[in-house]
């Protein structure tokens, strides 16, 4: 497609990089310059932080770069936009100054339960199944922790942002942020999408003053104007409006062009998921709200599996020492052989059966689950096991789907597969194959980002409405289709063996648990 005139500057700070780039109403990536980072340090076990400033630099020296390299005349960018990682959370002090590090989605400590749930409480919400779930999310919120045990860091606190809200504020000298971005432990109505009333359960949960919390937009209006200073730090023409995008995981969704709910959405990176877009709201687990689309009063349903891709590199780790020391000769990455390894494999790894919980969810599976692997004889190899990762994400992810569809009862008859993983070929064949129906990649890798540029496109008026800048701007890119064989045989091991591994072992779980203490009970 020919490019236009018009250039969108999207931002897209993620976990494991920064990414700036120019993208034209046909939805083309043009130009990007890439700065990886560290995710995090730890200075106790579990604990994942960053400084604030770590982040607003490393942005800053993105944009720099991508400015002094660029070809394309200033005057073209019509507009800015950004979309950052989830959950990772910003104190300011009055003055604008970071108070403490920020604490990461990645952080796992815990706090104690204060007031909410009390033991009443507790006891009302184990009639329902829910006492875990409550008392998790409590002790799991990085503001009550705070609270708890740095009372002079909250006391100084006059901003608690996410961190799209802390970069919003970097560009713009605005304390605003996106509806699209408020994914967290925060007291925010995920069925209204705005700050929680006080009597909300999500307010006794998350005691947040609505003081420090910032104002929210929707998707597609704006956030401020970018500041002089900012200007110079970065590159970026001042004045330039910076418009509401989403999180990273909801840009995705829209840039791979899932903005209807017959199509879903596969993101293949570290952590995995299955999301369709709604205008209605959905709980697909009851009692936990879908998420903020990145279109302005529409849902994300979300399943998620949290150590997805992740469990690549970890077979990586553990056992690809040869295909690490090889790639680095032959100038390839580890993953391209290990495609090359399984392509002889037959699907269903000959029984090799996968369950991917090698960190257990909140509530579908339990808290006590963990990761199985059944059906070992003395024909399996090194490339079986990696072969039955990707077939047991792939159940894994259409188990979400299908607990989605049950709930939506709107049938899904595509998946777009987005995110590091969708770059494997036979990652790919095994997911059409698994849920039988094409599975595609989006024209571009860079979905987050692209999801982001639609919705600056959107709020300045270049497209009258999503639909026309989503088919403007996304396109489907290779196609792999179902091998009706293939597809049989994972149909019959998905619902013969895979379906009925968690019944069966989860009482053995909780025994691990029992005696190990791990993982531990809340």
């Amino acid at each position: 497609m020919n490019s236009s005139d018009e250039l969108l500057l999207a931002i897209d700070c993620g976990t494991q990089s920064v990414r700036a780039v120019f993208i034209d109403l046909s939805g083309n990536i043009l130009q990007i310059v890439r700065t990886e980072i560290e995710p995090y340090f730890s200075v106790a076990p579990g604990w994942a932080e960053q400084y604030p400033e770590y982040f607003r630099d490393k942005m800053f020296e993105t944009l720099r770069k991508l400015f002094s390299e660029t070809k394309f005349q200033k005057e073209r960018i019509k507009a800015v936009t950004i979309t950052t990682q989830r959950s990772t959370l910003v104190n300011l002090d009055r003055d604008g100054n970071s108070l403490r590090p920020a604490i990461s989605w990645l952080d796992q400590r815990q706090c104690a339960v204060d007031k909410y749930p009390g033991k009443l409480m507790q006891i009302l919400l184990g009639a329902v199944g829910m006492r875990e779930a409550v008392v998790y999310t409590v002790k799991n919120g990085e503001c009550n922790w705070i609270m708890q045990n740095t009372p002079e860091v909250w006391e100084k606190t006059s901003k608690f942002l996410l961190l799209s809200g802390y970069l919003t504020w970097v560009l713009t000298g605005e304390y605003t942020d996106s509806v699209g971005s408020t994914v967290a432990y925060l007291p925010f109505d995920y069925k209204k999408h705005r700050w929680a009333d006080k009597s909300h359960m999500y307010s006794k949960m998350y005691p947040i003053e609505r003081e420090k919390l910032p104002k929210l937009v929707k998707p597609s209006e704006l956030l401020g104007y970018i500041s002089r200073e900012a200007s110079e730090k970065s590159g970026i023409p001042e004045g330039l409006p910076l418009i509401a995008a989403a999180a990273d995981k909801a840009c995705e969704v829209l840039g791979s062009g899932v903005f209807t709910p017959d199509v879903a959405c596969l993101s293949y990176g570290t952590t995995c998921t299955v999301e369709t877009t709604h205008k209605k709201y959905v709980e697909v687990i009851p009692f936990f709200p879908p998420y903020p689309s990145a279109i302005p009063d529409c849902y994300n349903t979300e399943v998620m599996i949290f150590r997805g891709f992740w469990m690549i590199n970890w077979f990586k780790k553990e056992f690809g020492l040869k295909e690490i020391q090889l790639a680095e000769q032959m100038g390839k990455v580890p993953e391209e052989l290990f495609d090359d390894m399984i392509k002889d494999i037959p699907a269903g790894s000959m029984g090799l059966t996968l369950q991917p919980y090698w960190s257990p969810g909140l509530k579908i599976p339990g808290t006590e689950a963990k990761g199985a692997i059944i059906g070992f004889g003395d024909v399996h190899t090194r490339a079986h096991v990696y072969r039955a990762i990707l077939e047991g994400l792939a159940y894994s992810l259409r188990e979400g789907l299908a607990r989605t569809v049950k709930r939506t009862k709107i049938p899904v008859n595509k998946v777009i597969v987005s995110g590091g993983g969708s770059q494997s070929r036979q990652a790919m064949q095994i997911t059409a194959d698994v849920f039988n129906m094409p599975a595609c990649r989006p024209h571009t890798y860079e979905t987050s980002s692209l999801g982001a540029a639609i919705d600056a496109a959107v709020g300045m008026k270049f497209f009258n409405d999503y639909a026309a800048a989503v088919g403007s701007m996304t396109r489907t890119g290779e196609q792999f289709l179902p091998d009706s064989k293939n597809a049989e045989m994972y149909n019959q091991l998905y619902e013969k063996v895979y379906l009925k591994m968690y019944t069966h072992l989860q009482p053995l779980y909780e025994q691990i648990r029992n005696v190990t203490g791990y993982p531990v009970k809340i």
